[in-house]
């Protein structure tokens, strides 16, 4: 059962970042009008004549879309100071010995995350983070301040360094609290705030989260109102919590006026800018696409009672593989997701038991001659869910050299068994214990289905050894499950709860 309550809030923010104005202030890139297919190709739609179709290509550098391989359009002005704002950029990366060059570097990575377009630069992050990581070696306690600290603490968590959160003991008093004395260290406060969203358990960050969370919301009383918004969206909004384009449309609107590195700052917001409004038209191509295949597919009118919510699956894809040269995977995606959401809706709104038992042993057999005795609308499901997974197959099979079927449609039949299971629990009016819940609960809540389908359309590390790894549900699968299944049942629990407070307060006026 998938009611996802605890994300309907989360369906607002893809609205906002995927479909935000864009930046007007910075004109944005003149492309010409075309609309993307799933099958991969476009069609211009500037001409009355019968549109000739062309293969996409994608600019690794500029992360735009093309008509074609050989046409590229014209170098316009803004286009070109783009092209130079990359390479002044790439250049401001490279640190220099010595410590205040170091964290200047690290500041400079920090912001290009919060602007989301890191992207444009995973190289030169990937050799300065190395770099300063290495000069730091020698040190026990790198930083000098609770600020620094916290920043090379949580970058190079975040790039998968192994790092302590010992440099912060410093900070701690003898009572092992932290000092006062950083309470009105506001950009310490936000950086050790950020970085305490990295915690795998270590009681340094727990209390550092509580330290700093405390502090900052005093802290905007006393601020001015520029700061205290800046304050409040790290508290509500910490990046490694947020989805970034969120962030970086939220960010670069929050701090556009920042010059406080004069030309250098100009040319990291014009890049922003401009960044931001082709990933974003990248983004309205995408589910374009997404709508054009889904109202091909005519399930809405089909299978009336399914939830139409193409928007929300898109979100999964956007804010799991959010980079831009992603996108035929985003894509792809998004299409197995729906299918999660149509199948548990057929065994939660619709299907008789007897219907459901049918339904999963024609899911298990994977064979289009085992569904003549469902009912039509499962076999319009089966029929939908069997083209997709053998399209999804093909695609990696052409571009990774690994046919993945026999896993994709296990993984069908596994996420069926579990609604059926449900199915059986609700008919019978059986309460299962907390084990028995779980781990049916753990395959019911999707994530496998989605884990499997991404690992085959990333086509990395497509060996047998990890396939049944990735077969025989590896902890991180379960353990993403788990949390996902109990996050979404305390929203549910949260949602009927002010149902029944609405229901009785309104019975105690009658």
């Amino acid at each position: 059962m998938i009611t996802m309550n605890t994300n309907l809030s989360s369906i607002s923010i893809i609205s906002q970042t995927t479909f935000l104005p864009s930046f007007s202030s910075f004109a944005s890139p003149q492309l010409p009008r075309i609309i993307i297919t799933p099958s991969t190709t476009i069609r211009s739609c500037t001409s009355s004549h019968k549109p000739k179709r062309q293969t996409i290509s994608y600019d690794h550098h500029h992360h735009l879309l093309f008509p074609n391989a050989q046409e590229r359009y014209s170098k316009n002005d803004s286009q070109i100071n783009h092209s130079k704002n990359i390479s002044i950029v790439r250049d401001m990366l490279f640190s220099k010995e010595g410590n205040k060059a170091s964290l200047q570097s690290m500041m400079l990575i920090d912001t290009l995350q919060h602007m989301g377009h890191d992207h444009l630069f995973k190289e030169e992050i990937g050799s300065t983070l190395s770099s300063i990581y290495d000069n730091f070696t020698h040190q026990t306690r790198p930083g000098h301040n609770l600020f620094e600290s916290s920043l090379f603490f949580r970058l190079f968590r975040q790039h998968g360094y192994r790092v302590s959160p010992k440099m912060l003991k410093k900070f701690i008093a003898k009572n092992g609290e932290f000092k006062l004395a950083s309470s009105k260290d506001i950009k310490g406060l936000m950086s050790l705030y950020e970085a305490s969203h990295l915690n795998i358990g270590e009681d340094i960050l727990r209390k550092g989260k509580e330290f700093s969370s405390k502090h900052l919301w005093d802290s905007i009383e006393w601020l001015d109102n520029k700061h205290a918004n800046q304050v409040k969206e790290t508290l509500e909004h910490p990046y490694h919590m947020s989805i970034q384009r969120y962030k970086a449309r939220r960010y670069i609107s929050m701090h556009q006026d920042d010059h406080e590195n004069g030309c250098k700052d100009v040319v990291l917001f014009e890049l922003a800018k401009y960044e931001f409004n082709i990933v974003q038209l990248l983004h309205q191509r995408e589910f374009n696409a997404i709508l054009s295949w889904w109202k091909k597919t005519g399930l809405a009118q089909e299978l009336s009672f399914v939830r139409d919510q193409p928007l929300k699956w898109y979100m999964w894809p956007l804010t799991m593989v959010p980079q831009p040269h992603h996108s035929k995977c985003r894509i792809e995606l998004t299409k197995a997701i729906a299918f999660i959401y149509i199948i548990d809706d057929i065994f939660d709104v619709y299907g008789t038991l007897d219907e459901l038992s049918l339904f999963t042993q024609a899911i298990n057999k994977w064979d289009i001659s085992a569904i003549d005795n469902l009912p039509n609308y499962m076999k319009v499901c089966f029929n939908a869910l069997y083209n997709v997974t053998n399209e999804i197959a093909e695609t990696t099979l052409k571009e990774y050299g690994w046919n993945p079927i026999n896993t994709l449609s296990k993984s069908w039949g596994k996420l069926c068994n579990a609604f059926l299971q449900e199915a059986k629990w609700f008919a019978s009016k059986q309460v299962p214990n907390k084990d028995e819940y779980l781990r049916n609960a753990v395959t019911s809540s999707g994530v496998f289905i989605v884990i499997v389908h991404l690992f085959f359309l990333m086509g990395q590390g497509l060996t047998l050894e990890n396939i049944q790894h990735i077969e025989n549900d590896p902890s991180f699968v379960s353990i993403s499950g788990t949390i996902l299944r109990l996050w979404d049942d305390l929203g549910s629990a949260k949602v009927m709860k002010i149902k029944k407070g609405l229901m009785d307060h309104t019975w105690s006026y009658i």
